[in-house]
């Protein structure tokens, strides 16, 4: 379903993913983080799709929609490595900065911290060119706001 979608993204030198794909690209990162401990979560699941309704102004259904692409992206979609590095290609780095923040709301949506979750997460932040110190302070504003 999402072959070509895929194959443009990781292409040697992608080209800038439009709003609509950025938005499906960043929905299944969210996804993977959700799924890291092999346990995708109701929780998890709702944080996400509140987190993709209020940061794209949404309606439910579109939100929902989403998500269920999303979800079958994340399972089509290559390793993490190359998937985040793809991202990071396309998507500017201010926005990589509010994914981090996105992906620890999903990572502490269901009131744990999964240590297969931090890892990727860790592993996503520095892949989008993210450093620890601006991850860590992005779980810091993301905790403050429980």
């Amino acid at each position: 379903m999402f072959a070509e979608f895929l194959k443009r993204l990781t292409a040697p030198a992608p080209s800038p993913l439009d709003q609509t794909d950025a938005r499906l690209a960043l929905t299944a990162l969210l996804v993977r983080i959700a799924r890291a401990d092999n346990h995708y979560s109701t929780a998890e699941a709702t944080r996400i799709e509140r987190i993709v309704t209020e940061r794209y102004t949404l309606d439910p259904a579109d939100a929902l929609q989403l998500m269920r692409d999303a979800e079958t992206l994340e399972t089509e979609a290559p390793d993490t490595v190359r998937f985040t590095r793809a991202i990071k290609d396309a998507v500017a780095h201010d926005d990589r900065i509010k994914v981090i923040e996105a992906m620890w709301q999903v990572a502490l949506a269901d009131g744990e911290r999964a240590a297969e979750e931090d890892a990727l997460l860790r592993l996503a932040a520095n892949l989008l060119g993210i450093n620890d110190k601006d991850s860590a302070l992005a779980r810091q504003r993301v905790s403050a706001r429980k």
